[in-house]
């Protein structure tokens, strides 16, 4: 059958299929003209894309977005976050050493798990219309889920766009030859395209976690912000267009209110990936990778009401130092002494000494296991799981109001982004500086995004990727993308590997 076919044609992006899934929640056993009749049906079919994003992990790759893969590679490569060494955990064959030192390699995990997310979408999303090109839909019943399908798949393709650049594009599910490199150029057009395209059919009004016109003019900004980056044409005001066609959303009041464990109403939220412990979701685990093992004891007295940790991610030395004392989102990184609420006093790690985390990391090889300040914005508290209740926040208003604001700055308007930026300082309870710049909207995007998976891009943007920080020397250009995958390469001939690689 041509789910098959399809599968084998897959195998040549990410290696394996048994990510796909292509018979969960599909209808491929339902006579093409007896499905499609009811919204429910409609309704269970187009859930399949937005559920891929969720990502999965099998014996090949740990493919979820939280994971200390995907969502990690975009932070341990930029100025915000590291997993350091600590004794013998967090080495995995010196893969996060290689990600802070900017010497990745093509056969590193890291950069496969991130590629098979994105194609394992990609091709959720593809059987998907196959399918719904097969139903008994009108055309113009079609026209409105073809655009929302689209969108998602656009979704995926920009995130190649950004990591790996020149990729194959696929959107053919009965095609079953080997794909072939596009350009990043092409990869842009298709990404502009596909939403532009797709806009028309779009629901006007707010969609919590579906892909709506606001959800789309957010990610036509993103790729225009990133255009010279991209591609070498800068897109300044078409961003700002974008942004200004934006409606309906205001900033939380509190910061910290988008990332509540009941973060689902929030009234910035533009696009969230939505988890429910209780209804099976799993990959939501961010939170738990960052503090430490015994970090249980500071929220339940019996530590037995919250998840073991995993003492991973942290900030990099001097990020906690960016953020003003009066900064609230200042709290977003743990630090100092952890007390435990059955004695109040500080615990004790296994080695005799307190468990206090310093923003101070001594070496990225051989880290103390209380060293660097913990990933602390979603909200923690008794009788979580491991896997967190959350919605991972992807897009916020507060980005459309800094896109809008940088782009001003670029076009030689710094007083026109003051208004933009005004809101986000009032409401962070930090100065406006006399002089707004680049560096500033830099420096607020770090403090503002913390922790969000967007620190590599803006990095790239502002070139200050390609400088020395924190245990990394000067990149190389080429280093802007990440290499394609060497697995990959070796299984799909027709693909050739990034410049530089």
């Amino acid at each position: 059958m041509k789910f098959k076919i399809f599968a084998v044609l897959l195998s040549s992006l990410f290696v394996t299929v048994s990510c796909t899934d292509l018979d969960e929640d599909l209808y491929d056993r339902v006579e093409d003209n007896n499905f499609g009749t009811t919204p429910d049906e409609i309704d269970a079919l187009v859930g399949g894309a937005y559920s891929s994003l969720r990502g999965f992990s099998d014996e090949i790759s740990n493919a979820f977005p939280g994971s200390e893969f995907v969502f990690f590679l975009n932070e341990v490569v930029s100025d915000e976050a590291t997993i350091p060494t600590r004794g013998t955990n967090w080495y995995d064959g010196g893969v996060y050493q290689r990600a802070q030192n900017h010497t990745w390699l093509a056969e590193d995990g890291i950069i496969l798990s991130a590629w098979r997310y994105c194609y394992a979408g990609i091709a959720k999303v593809n059987s998907i219309i196959y399918q719904v090109d097969q139903s008994g839909l009108t055309e113009a019943e079609k026209t409105p889920i073809y655009a929302e399908l689209r969108s998602v798949r656009a979704y995926y393709y920009y995130m190649l766009l950004d990591m790996f650049g020149n990729v194959p594009i696929v959107t053919d599910f009965e095609d079953t030859g080997l794909p072939s490199n596009s350009s990043r150029q092409e990869v842009y057009n298709f990404v502009e395209a596909e939403l532009l395209e797709s806009l028309p059919y779009l629901k006007s009004e707010i969609v919590y976690s579906k892909f709506t016109k606001n959800v789309a003019y957010a990610l036509l900004a993103r790729l225009y912000l990133n255009s010279e980056a991209f591609v070498g044409t800068p897109r300044w005001q078409d961003c700002i267009n974008m942004c200004q066609n934006i409606s309906g959303y205001t900033l939380e009041p509190d910061y910290f209110a988008n990332f509540l464990t009941e973060n689902e109403n929030s009234s910035e939220t533009i696009f969230a990936i939505p988890y429910d412990n209780d209804a099976g979701t799993i990959g939501n685990y961010m939170n738990s990778m960052s503090l430490h093992y015994l970090h249980r004891l500071t929220v339940s007295a019996s530590g037995n009401d919250f998840p073991w940790s995993a003492n991973g991610m942290s900030a990099q030395p001097g990020v906690y130092s960016s953020f003003a004392e009066i900064d609230m989102r200042r709290e977003a990184i743990l630090i100092g002494d952890q007390i435990n609420v059955a004695t109040n006093s500080v615990i004790m790690m296994d080695n005799g000494s307190p468990l206090t985390y310093t923003e101070e990391i001594s070496s990225l090889t051989d880290a103390q296991e209380n060293e660097g300040g913990r990933l602390f914005k979603y909200e923690t508290k008794v009788g979580e799981q491991w896997e967190r209740d959350h919605d991972l926040v992807i897009i916020r208003y507060a980005e459309i109001l800094i896109m809008q604001a940088e782009c001003y700055v670029r076009l030689g308007n710094p007083d026109g982004a003051i208004p933009f930026l005004t809101q986000i300082t009032e409401r962070a309870g930090t100065d406006m500086p006399d002089m707004i710049d680049l560096q500033f909207i830099n420096q607020e995007s770090l403090r503002e995004f913390i922790f969000e998976g967007k620190r590599r891009t803006d990095t790239i943007r502002f070139g200050t990727f390609f400088e020395p920080w924190w245990e990394k020397g000067s990149t190389e250009p080429y280093r802007a993308i990440f290499p394609i995958p060497a697995t990959v390469l070796s299984t799909n001939t027709n693909l050739t590997q990034n410049p530089g690689y």
